[in-house]
C-alpha cells in the first residue's frame, strides 16, 4: 500500500474527489472519521516489516489475472519446446510426462499457497481488531441510547403539560442489555438450530 498523494489527501480529508459537490455536503464528522480510517490503515501499514511488504508487493502481482496468463504462458511453451524438439529430433529437455514441469508447477504453488495465506492472516488480524472496535462502538452506543431514554422518559415526568402515563416498551428500553445474557441465548438458539433435524 503506497502513500497516498495529494490529491488522494483532499479526497481522504473530504470524502470525495477534488471539485465534487460531494466534498462540500459531508459533515466534519463523516470527514474526521474517514481520516480515522485513513490514519488506521497507515498505522496498520507502518507495522509492517520489510520481509512483510514484499510479501504484499508479491500478494498483489499474484492476486492479477496478469499472473494466471504468464503461467499459463509458461506451460504453453514448455510443452510446446518439448513436443517441437522431439518432432525435429532433437532431445527434449524435459520428456512427457514432462516431470520438470510437473516440480516447476508444485514449487509455484507452494509459493502462490503461501503468499496468499500470509496476507489472508494480516487481513484477519486487522477484520479481527475492526470486529472489537465495532463490537466497543455498538456498547457503547447501546449504553447512550439507553441513557437517552431515561433522559426523556425523567423530562416527561417533570413537565406539567405532558400528561404523565406509563409506557411499558420505554421502560424496558431504559435498561441496560446484558451482553453477556444476549451471548448465551445467542448460544444456546444455534445449539437448538445445528441439534434440530
Amino acid at each position: 500500500m503506497s502513500r497516498p498523494g495529494p490529491r488522494c489527501d483532499r479526497e481522504i480529508e473530504t470524502g470525495a474527489p477534488e471539485g465534487s459537490s460531494e466534498a462540500e455536503t459531508l459533515s466534519a464528522q463523516v470527514s474526521s472519521n474517514i481520516r480515522d480510517i485513513s490514519a488506521f490503515h497507515e498505522r496498520e501499514h507502518g507495522k509492517l516489516g520489510e520481509s512483510e511488504r514484499r510479501l504484499d508487493r508479491i500478494g498483489e502481482v499474484i492476486a492479477r489475472p496478469l499472473y494466471l496468463a504468464g503461467l499459463l504462458s509458461v506451460v504453453v511453451l514448455w510443452i510446446g519446446a518439448n513436443l517441437l524438439a522431439r518432432h525435429l529430433g532433437a532431445a527434449p529437455f524435459d520428456q512427457p510426462p514432462f516431470p520438470a514441469l510437473q516440480g516447476v508447477l508444485t514449487l509455484a504453488a507452494l509459493l502462490t499457497t503461501t503468499v496468499v495465506l500470509i496476507a489472508q492472516n494480516r487481513l484477519t488480524r486487522m477484520e479481527t481488531q475492526r470486529s472489537q472496535l465495532d463490537l466497543q462502538v455498538n456498547l457503547l452506543t447501546e449504553q447512550k441510547v439507553t441513557k437517552l431514554i431515561h433522559l426523556l422518559e425523567e423530562l416527561r415526568r417533570d413537565l406539567p403539560m405532558v400528561k404523565d402515563r406509563h409506557d411499558p416498551e420505554a421502560a424496558a428500553l431504559q435498561q441496560r442489555t446484558d451482553t453477556a445474557q444476549v451471548l448465551v441465548a445467542l448460544e444456546q438458539a444455534g445449539e437448538h438450530s445445528t441439534s434440530s433435524p
